[in-house]
């Protein structure tokens, strides 16, 4: 009977959750909730120096914002140290690890010899095999892993296939150093062994870790797990991912509107595919990610796609969800503060009601708040630059003529209320547009909107005769 799946997700607390970084989180959890295993998360936090509480805070909340959940709780790696130092004195036991004394000179030594000779194993071996009586006195020792020296390390990896290295190149690398703390090498391995993790899916910058850590597991007689080393992100223009690209911290992107749902769905496409179907639920792809459909090549990020795709999300939302995921929003996205201020039970109606208009024009949730903007400004209504030059004399007559007519409205539906509009052009042998264009400007501020009986049905009679009186009372 085959171990149930176990992945791991395992950041290190330096920093944001970087978009490659939730990519690699959202695979490890499809991976396992596909097949009913279980993905934990780690804090690789051994750098003391650079850990924060602050950086693990935004880890944790970016992974709850995408809707990446763990199982268990989480582990930290720095408290771990004692059991770290227990794997390296069995392997010291095993006759698979030693204690070295070289001092830095000689380590710097070494290397210029190596290079000059054009050797890729740096370190000569001096302590693999001397008697430890030899050791000098008041020196404290690193430890290092006694490596294979001949034959290769080979892994069958799921996204790469067969990779292979020779071990005549590879060092007898250092697993404690002198003031007893692990390396990242020997912690990973050890921290993976221990929580029983079956499939390592990380980067394919990791890929040459992957071979020291195998030495590692097969050192310590443990089972070396399957892995999968999936390609970096890079620009659209494929060259290495930057700020400007998108190699940004997920917080960034929930500031910039977008939905989780959507960056979900767009993450998983970068690097991964199946057939040409774009646009995936997240059961979707629980049931359908593996890992052999990764490709090997980089995947390169599109702000325009994640856009358009944004939009897309945004639609096929129902307004009521929508409605919560803009709320939802509003702490973290700009002037979202000014909408939070005045939300109430009377506005959220008057939001369900123009969402059915407001989606269709909005491709991030930026959009959205900012379509919704003429339901809550103050009076009078701020105008944008083209809404006051529409704004001419004649228009504020031709309003202030129009009051009159809709004030007779009932009921105050859109369907009246363009009948009322319709006649009125009539009678005062005007154009529809010449009519409809100055009303929205007055009503909103801005020339566009939502359909103008609709503006008109939802702030309702009182809110826009008030409105139209404001502008009708300014001087020309």
């Amino acid at each position: 009977m085959s171990k149930p799946v176990v992945t791991r997700f395992a950041p290190s607390p330096t920093g944001f959750l970087h978009i490659g970084g939730a990519r690699t989180a959202l695979f490890n959890w499809l991976y396992a909730r596909g097949r009913g295993g279980r993905m934990l998360l780690r804090i690789e936090d051994t750098d003391r120096e650079r850990s924060t509480q602050a950086a693990i805070d935004a880890i944790l909340d970016g992974l709850r914002w995408l809707g990446i959940d763990w199982d268990g709780d989480v582990v930290f790696q720095f408290p771990r140290a004692a059991r770290h130092r227990e794997a390296v004195e069995d392997l010291i036991a095993r006759g698979r690890a030693y204690r070295c004394y070289a001092s830095p000179q000689e380590l710097e030594e070494m290397r210029e010899k190596a290079r000059s000779e054009g050797r890729t194993r740096l370190y000569d071996g001096r302590w693999r095999d001397r008697d430890p009586a030899d050791a000098p006195a008041g020196v404290k020792p690193v430890v290092r892993l006694k490596a294979p020296l001949t034959g290769e390390t080979a892994i069958m990896d799921q996204v790469q296939g067969r990779v292979v290295w020779q071990n005549e190149n590879l060092d007898d690398f250092v697993l404690l150093r002198s003031d007893g703390t692990p390396t990242y090498m020997l912690a990973v391995v050890v921290d993976d062994h221990d929580m029983d993790v079956t499939h390592i899916i990380r980067g394919d910058d990791h890929l040459n870790n992957a071979a020291r850590q195998t030495q590692i597991y097969e050192a310590l007689g443990w089972p070396v797990p399957t892995m999968a080393h999936i390609p970096l992100i890079h620009g659209p223009d494929g060259s290495k991912l930057s700020k400007r690209h998108g190699a940004l911290g997920v917080d960034a992107y929930r500031g910039m509107g977008y939905l989780p749902a959507a960056l979900r769905n767009y993450l998983v496409r970068l690097g991964w595919a199946h057939g040409d179907q774009e646009i995936f639920s997240t059961e979707d792809m629980v049931r359908l990610f593996d890992l052999p459909q990764v490709g090997r090549s980089p995947a390169r990020f599109d702000f325009a796609k994640l856009e358009h795709l944004n939009g897309h999300y945004i639609r096929s939302t129902t307004d009521t969800d929508l409605l919560v995921e803009l709320e939802r929003a509003l702490p973290h996205i700009a002037g979202g503060d000014l909408l939070a201020a005045k939300m109430s039970d009377p506005l959220r109606a008057k939001i369900l009601a123009a969402m059915p208009a407001l989606k269709e024009r909005a491709k991030t949730l930026i959009d959205l708040l900012d379509g919704t903007r003429f339901l809550w400004s103050d009076r009078p209504v701020p105008l944008d630059e083209k809404a006051a030059a529409l704004l001419t004399g004649e228009a504020r007559r031709i309003i202030a003529r129009l009051i009159g007519a809709l004030e007779r409205v009932e009921p105050w539906t859109a369907a009246a209320l363009e009948v009322s509009v319709r006649t009125f052009s009539e009678s005062e042998n005007i154009k529809l547009g010449s009519v409809a264009q100055p009303l929205r400007a007055a009503l909103t501020g801005r020339t566009t909107s939502p359909g103008i009986f609709d503006v008109l049905a939802v702030l309702g009679k009182d809110e826009s005769l008030a409105r139209l009186h404001d502008r009708a009372a300014e001087p020309a």
